[in-house]
């Protein structure tokens, strides 16, 4: 792959760069220091999945700032452009876009990230990008150009990240809601040996339950 189109890796640092915004300038990711942000790309401004994905994050949006998250968009279309469009749902749709949306019109930010597909065209595929506050990639998530992103989906990874990190716990499968351990449930971190193994047996943590020694979980 060329290395100006490579994909980061997660738990990588999310690059230094200034961009140019509906919101004016922005530093990422120092601007954002002390807080998660959520990076998405879109393939184009006037678009009408595109549209249906901003309509969404926007009513959403509260609900991620509740949780010390900002939203970030973007395309390689010019600044005017997305002005122009968000102005238009507004007027059309009646919702406002909050958050700023970035003009990476050279493709800099898109191409650093792996937004752009060369099979594709010069247009960002839907990428998603969760950065935690100390500015660390900590979730990807691409899609094609021609299916829309789930924003509750988005909003759900966000919470598990949360909880993971500041509970030092793992969660399961669409957590909170998970069919099989029941609401609000994470898992314990699998002992690495067998001295942890003994060590837990003597634990009277009445709080975790197990279905085996590598299968501890609890309630939240």
């Amino acid at each position: 792959m060329d290395e100006n189109n490579s994909f980061p890796l997660i738990g990588d640092k999310f690059p230094q760069i200034s961009v140019k915004t509906t919101h004016g300038t922005i530093n990422l990711p120092d601007d954002y220091k002390g807080k998660w942000f959520v990076l998405f790309s879109h393939p184009g401004d006037f678009t009408p999945v595109c549209t249906t994905e901003f309509v969404a994050f926007s009513r959403k949006a509260k609900e991620f700032n509740e949780l010390n998250c900002e939203l970030i968009g973007l395309s390689v279309d010019q600044v005017f452009s997305h002005i122009k469009w968000v102005e238009w749902i507004k007027d059309n749709l009646k919702v406002d876009v909050p958050f700023p949306i970035i003009a990476d019109e050279l493709g800099v930010l898109a191409k650093k990230l792996g937004m752009i597909h060369e099979a594709k065209g010069t247009n960002t595929v839907r990428a998603v990008f969760i950065i935690d506050p100390n500015g660390i990639i900590r979730l990807m998530i691409y899609y094609p150009q021609e299916i829309g992103r789930s924003v509750n989906e988005v909003l759900r990874s966000l919470k598990a990240l949360i909880t993971s990190t500041d509970n030092h716990v793992a969660c399961p499968e669409n957590y909170p809601h998970n069919v099989l351990l029941g609401e609000n449930v994470v898992m314990m971190p699998p002992p690495g040996s067998m001295k942890e193994i003994e060590a837990n047996k003597k634990i009277a943590d009445k709080s975790i339950s197990q279905k085996d020694w590598w299968f501890r979980y609890k309630k939240m």
